[in-house]
């Protein structure tokens, strides 16, 4: 049984990463096209780095160390800011171009899809091991 509680438990800290991954593409995408932050630069991509994470609190069963994942970081994408030419916008330079976020919109969602599809995919597999413990406890009568 301690197996598929490591299952679970994989499934769930994968559910949070995903759901990480999801926050950070909506607050790219809720901030495509700001221009000024409280920094006074437009705003910049945010990325979500992920790392495995052994379980501990289990013993190993078989030789299999059971893995799970983590958000490591969230890192800020230090490619250039796109620039329009809008001399009318506020935030215009002298030449008329205004730098505007580098976040490429068509690619948040993708990675808000990849999530969103892992984030199911995880749910899915925390169905299917809490559906073999209750026909292992059925069994068990």
């Amino acid at each position: 049984m301690p197996g598929l509680i490591n299952a679970i438990n994989a499934s769930a800290s994968a559910l949070d990463a995903q759901r990480a991954r999801m926050e950070v593409a909506v607050s790219n995408l809720a901030n495509a096209e700001s221009t000024r932050g409280p920094d006074g630069q437009p705003y910049r991509r945010r990325e979500v780095v992920l790392e495995s994470m052994p379980f501990e609190q289990h013993a190993q069963a078989a030789g299999v160390q059971p893995t799970g994942v983590r958000v490591a970081a969230v890192l800020e994408d230090q490619s250039e800011f796109r620039r329009r030419y809008e001399p009318s916008h506020p935030d215009a330079d002298a030449d008329g171009f205004v730098a505007v976020p580098n976040v490429d919109v068509p690619e948040e969602m993708v990675d808000m899809l990849g999530a969103a599809r892992a984030y199911q995919a995880n749910l899915t597999a925390i169905g299917l091991i809490r559906d073999t413990i209750q026909k292992a406890l059925e069994l068990a009568k």
